[in-house]
């Protein structure tokens, strides 16, 4: 009889487990934590046009909200004006697309991880930017935001100042190579339409491709502007 009435009882559980997962619409989950940072992580990225891995931490407690569905939205409704180490952000929850009560402020702790420049022997002021000098590091790019990202870089650059090994390189470790110089002869082109003229001028000021320069006529001493297009060689834009 002992064994029966266990018998019995399981059968009252099992069919009580089913009566509650019934009500449950079938592939229906609770929002985890991690689910929830990773669809924030992607909006932020792609609102602020971030390129590395943004991992977020909440600053304040939260749990799960006390239900399940098969498809959760978390819809930003206010970002912050900048990407920096802390941000507050206001997001609204919709459960299978059903609101989840009213707006939520979060206050989040983030980091942008990507890999950045750091000298591995002396690095000479005006040398040409070389990789084979250097060498790469994980950066959080939001805590040191002049880092140099790994993925600029090449021989249109120069190293712009001398760098001591071990350092991480910033934008200001590096320039664009000057295609013209200051004090040097360059040629000027312009056209319009079917006429083209070609002519010799005096460069006032480096300028590396696609940089604005200003240029003087060494016959009226005339200043203009031009655009560099190559080596000691500059184009006039009507």
């Amino acid at each position: 009889m002992r064994f029966l009435r266990l018998s019995f009882l399981a059968l009252l559980f099992a069919a009580a487990s089913v009566a509650l997962r019934a009500d449950e619409p079938a592939g229906a989950a609770p929002l985890s934590q991690s689910q929830f940072t990773a669809v924030l992580a992607r909006e932020l990225s792609s609102h602020f046009n971030l390129e590395g891995d943004l991992q977020l931490e909440f600053l304040r407690p939260w749990s799960s909200p006390d239900r399940v569905a098969r498809d959760w939205q978390i819809v930003v409704v206010e970002y912050p004006s900048v990407p920096a180490t802390a941000m507050l952000l206001r997001v609204r929850l919709l459960a299978d697309g059903e609101p989840l009560g009213g707006e939520v402020t979060l206050t989040l702790r983030a980091a942008l991880w990507r890999d950045a420049w750091v000298a591995r022997q002396p690095l000479t002021h005006n040398a040409t930017f070389d990789a084979a000098l250097l060498e790469t590091r994980r950066t959080d790019l939001l805590r040191d935001k002049d880092a140099l990202p790994a993925a600029v870089g090449d021989r249109s650059y120069i190293f712009s100042r001398s760098v001591q090994p071990g350092r991480v390189l910033t934008w200001r470790d590096v320039a664009r190579r000057p295609l013209v110089r200051k004090g040097e002869y360059v040629e000027v082109s312009a056209a319009d339409g079917q006429l083209s003229v070609t002519m010799k001028g005096v460069a006032m000021q480096n300028g590396a491709q696609g940089e604005v320069v200003t240029v003087r006529n060494p016959d009226s001493k005339k200043d203009f502007s031009a655009f560099v297009i190559d080596e000691n060689r500059v184009q006039v834009r009507f």
